[in-house]
């Protein structure tokens, strides 16, 4: 690779890492998780193969604990929607972790589309 594609594999590389650190602080700010995503979005088609795994990841994290959120919203009601609430805490920071992990290493998120960890 030459000097170029290197960096910019870095920068691609720390803006990932920037994503799943704003998502774990939306979870005591709130509206990182926004900035998270849009950087999500515009980066994924520069990335390389390898790291658009990872922003399709980081993406789909956001709108299906979108849908998290407003399933425990709607349920708080009846009391059951403050468990669907810290399922969504603990199942965000999960696949914020592994997604790191997954990223320290240099390696593609096995299964992007996927709804669990």
């Amino acid at each position: 690779m030459t000097d170029v594609a290197l960096q910019n594999t870095a920068v691609s590389d720390g803006t990932a890492k920037i994503v799943y650190i704003l998502y774990l602080v939306g979870l005591v700010v709130g509206v990182t998780g926004i900035v998270g995503v849009v950087m999500a979005y515009l980066n994924r088609a520069e990335a390389p193969d390898w790291l658009k795994t990872h922003y399709q990841y980081q993406i789909r994290t956001f709108w299906i604990g979108l849908l998290y959120m407003f399933v425990g919203a709607l349920l708080a009601i009846v009391l059951i929607g403050y468990l669907v609430l810290l399922f969504w805490m603990v199942w965000l920071i999960i696949r914020s972790v592994k997604g790191m992990q997954l990223l320290e290493r240099k390696e593609a998120v096995p299964n992007p589309t996927g709804w669990m960890f």
